[in-house]
């Protein structure tokens, strides 16, 4: 029996007050009439639901496809030729000032962190010791042209006295054959009887006094060409004495010059430690020039990174502390050896137990310098590098399929 069937017998049932005037019903009899669902109105809305469900499932799934199929593709196509690392940062060739000399300082002219130009000074050390070295060193050039200038004139004045002797020895020989000529004409009167004895004796005489004076006077000139050989070496060892002063003086000017400290490069100040006062020793460190215009990274790659990485690759190169920017590079070089090969203690694999760790090779990257950077890149930064070697992984891969 159905609800509907159930309430009219219950109505059917029930005594009316027509057909029963002497009993009192009560006023109202509550009725309960079960409500039928409308099903038929919920259908529409069900299946509404239910395509919308499937759209935005199917539309999901699409999305989810389409995201795998790019990135598949840019993976295929780009992504697997890249290589990047963590374990990399920005470097730059320090200058280290330090003095020729020891000495105190004597003025600072540079701060903490401050730009400066190449020859620019940065600091003095106090040069009064080194400007008395240098007027001592002038006085010792002077002194060394002063004895050169007198040697060269004993040498002139020498010269002189040997062209005496040798006018002497000449006069000595024309006497010679003079007295020569005079004995015999002697000799000759002697035998007729025109001369005395006496004369013939005197002549022959002055034959012997005239020879004797030649053979002296010619020794004197054999003194004096000696005398005048030493002068010469005396010369030589005086211009030998002014070279020695004039590097001496060379020495002093230096040094002199030497108390300026100057920067060779361009670049910020670091490191500084030195102080007015302060005594310094010959090479110690007082700071530091980092050059701001010449960066580079130092990017160290596992090795199995390294197949098809070559010089001149381009590089992308993200900076930590300038995030979305990405700066242009190129492959500069690549480390002969492993970073733990210049370490103060190299492992030795050949005791002990060995554990296989992948090692690393240090890369250099430069910047590329078609602009100017507009920002200033610091060493120490930390990067990430990203190496492009799609075109020489593509000819590997062309040459190895042509061979095979």
């Amino acid at each position: 029996m159905s609800e509907h069937q159930a309430v009219f017998t219950a109505e059917k049932a029930l005594p009316t007050a027509e057909a029963a005037p002497g009993l009192e019903l009560p006023r109202e009899l509550p009725i309960t009439v079960p409500q039928v669902p409308t099903v038929v109105a919920d259908v529409p809305n069900t299946s509404r639901k239910r395509l919308l469900r499937n759209l935005l499932l199917a539309g999901a799934a699409v999305a989810v496809l389409a995201g795998a199929a790019d990135f598949g593709w840019q993976y295929w196509t780009v992504g697997r030729f890249e290589v990047s690392t963590d374990d990399a940062y920005v470097k730059a060739d320090n200058t280290t000032i330090a003095p020729r000399i020891s000495g105190y300082i004597a003025a600072v002219l540079v701060d903490d962190n401050q730009p400066v130009t190449a020859g620019q000074v940065l600091a003095r050390i106090d040069d009064r010791d080194f400007k008395v070295n240098l007027e001592q060193a002038r006085a010792e050039v002077g002194a060394a042209k002063a004895n050169i200038a007198n040697k060269q004139a004993a040498i002139v004045a020498q010269q002189s006295a040997i062209e005496a002797a040798q006018a002497t020895v000449a006069l000595d020989r024309a006497n010679a054959t003079f007295a020569e000529q005079d004995d015999q004409r002697y000799a000759e009167l002697a035998k007729k009887g025109y001369g005395s004895v006496q004369n013939a004796q005197e002549a022959a005489s002055k034959i012997a006094a005239a020879r004797a004076a030649v053979t002296r006077d010619t020794a004197v000139i054999g003194t004096a060409a000696k005398q005048l050989d030493v002068i010469k070496a005396e010369l030589a060892q005086a211009q030998a004495a002014l070279s020695r002063a004039q590097a001496a003086e060379a020495q002093a000017e230096l040094n002199l010059s030497y108390t300026a400290l100057v920067s060779p490069v361009d670049g910020v100040i670091g490191n500084r430690t030195l102080r007015i006062g302060q005594y310094v020793q010959t090479g110690s460190q007082l700071m530091s020039v980092v050059p701001n215009q010449t960066p580079y990274i130092i990017a160290n790659y596992k090795e199995t990174q390294l197949a098809n990485v070559q010089r001149g690759e381009p590089v992308d190169i993200k900076v930590d502390s300038f995030p979305g920017q990405v700066f242009k590079g190129h492959v500069d070089s690549l480390s002969p050896t492993s970073g733990q090969e210049f370490a103060l203690l190299p492992p030795d694999n050949a005791t002990g137990n060995f554990t296989k760790v992948v090692q690393r090779i240090p890369v250099k990257i430069v910047l590329d310098r078609t602009s100017p950077l507009s920002v200033v890149l610091r060493p120490g930064m930390s990067v990430y590098p990203t190496i492009d070697t799609k075109a020489v992984a593509t000819q590997v891969a062309s040459a190895s399929e042509s061979i095979h």
